[in-house]
């Protein structure tokens, strides 16, 4: 019986110190050092908040960079991928679609100049991220929709890239919100980070 009150005592007390005291102590140094971060990385628009840095977001604006494609419909509270393989003709068929879409957004664009991340969708469905190659094709469009030139949208581009992991993994990236973010602001739009 007085090995059962040990444990039981020893089960509340690791749970209130482990389920309470060391998650409220990690969250309290989180806002302290990194308060923009640790509330999400929101992000506002006009005093409104519009979105996340780590999480992607349908945009259609000509003027603006556009995301990957979202097998999710980017849905925060839904991520995952399409989970189909390569000889399915559903996945198939989605791509044939993204790059009709990729084309008729980007006038002159061809389908060899297309890369693959463009009109696949990431495995979260959230990844706020592109490739530069996805980056720099969008940029014709947007610099006739908003009036920047092509190397101002290059230096966007060149300014917010994300080299590899320790130079090894992965490859340059981009985060589609930053840039974004770039673009209205250069328009005279409010952008504020939230923290």
């Amino acid at each position: 019986m007085i090995n059962l009150w040990r444990s039981l005592r020893f089960t509340v007390v690791f749970a209130v110190l482990l389920g309470l005291v060391y998650p409220l102590f990690v969250m309290g140094i989180g806002n302290v050092l990194f308060p923009f971060q640790a509330q999400g990385s929101m992000v506002k628009v006009n005093g409104t908040v519009v979105g996340s840095e780590l999480i992607a977001q349908a945009t259609t604006a000509p003027g603006l960079f556009h995301p990957r494609p979202s097998a999710v419909h980017y849905a925060g509270n839904n991520s995952g991928g399409s989970n189909l393989g390569p000889t399915n003709p559903a996945l198939i068929t989605e791509v044939k679609g993204n790059l009709q879409q990729v084309l008729s957004q980007n006038p002159g664009v061809t389908t060899a100049q297309v890369p693959p991340d463009m009109v696949e969708s990431s495995a979260s469905g959230l990844d706020p991220n592109i490739s530069i190659a996805d980056a720099e094709l969008q940029i014709p469009r947007i610099a006739k929709a908003t009036g920047l030139s092509n190397g101002q949208l290059q230096n966007m581009i060149t300014e917010n890239e994300t080299g590899r992991l320790f130079g090894i993994w992965g490859v340059s990236m981009v985060n589609v919100m930053q840039l974004n973010e770039m673009i209205l602001q250069f328009q005279g739009k409010q952008v504020v980070n939230v923290g």
